[in-house]
């Protein structure tokens, strides 16, 4: 019975997860389109929830529905953007949405078979346990991911002075 509660709330969160990621594109209102994302990665949030890693899932629902979003509606206003027409992107609407579909054919297989990816780890369960997902998760990102975690820092820095130097009107 456990099972089947359980396999029933992935289904309507995936199903949520998919009808907000169709209208983050389809929204004319690009603040629209942000809350439709946020839908999206608050849907993420439980997905973490349910793979039994609550860390992860907090600082998905801080950084990315928090503080991102409030970066990336920060830009729309700053930049104002307003309505794009819908004669603009429908074509495009329509490939995105083949392409989508394709992929979603391919994840279905691969997940049917069992094997997403080959990949075998020294992390197991009984190493979560012992130490826990905060202090993992801290370690490898301060040790073996340092540049990349430094570099992806340096983009959003770049990113903010950009939009704030698109956003001026006399340079």
């Amino acid at each position: 019975m456990e099972a089947m509660l359980f396999s029933m709330l992935f289904y309507l969160v995936a199903l949520v997860s998919i009808v907000a990621a169709f209208f983050v594109m389809k929204c004319r209102n690009p603040v629209n389109s942000a809350l439709c994302l946020v839908t999206t990665f608050l849907c993420l949030a439980v997905y973490y929830v349910m793979l039994e890693a609550p860390f992860m899932a907090a600082i998905q629902i801080m950084v990315y529905a928090g503080a991102i979003m409030v970066l990336i509606v920060f830009v729309i206003m700053l930049l104002n953007i307003g309505s794009v027409g819908k004669s603009r992107y429908t074509h495009g609407l329509a490939g995105a949405s083949v392409l989508s579909f394709l992929f979603l054919i391919i994840a279905a297989k691969y997940v049917a078979g069992g094997k997403v990816s080959n990949m075998v780890g020294n992390v197991t369960s009984r190493v979560v346990q012992d130490y826990g997902h905060t202090e993992l998760i801290g370690t490898s990102m301060f040790t073996e991911f340092l540049l990349p975690f430094e570099i992806a820092s340096i983009l959003l820095l770049v990113a903010i002075v950009g939009a704030v130097v698109l956003s001026k009107r006399k340079v």
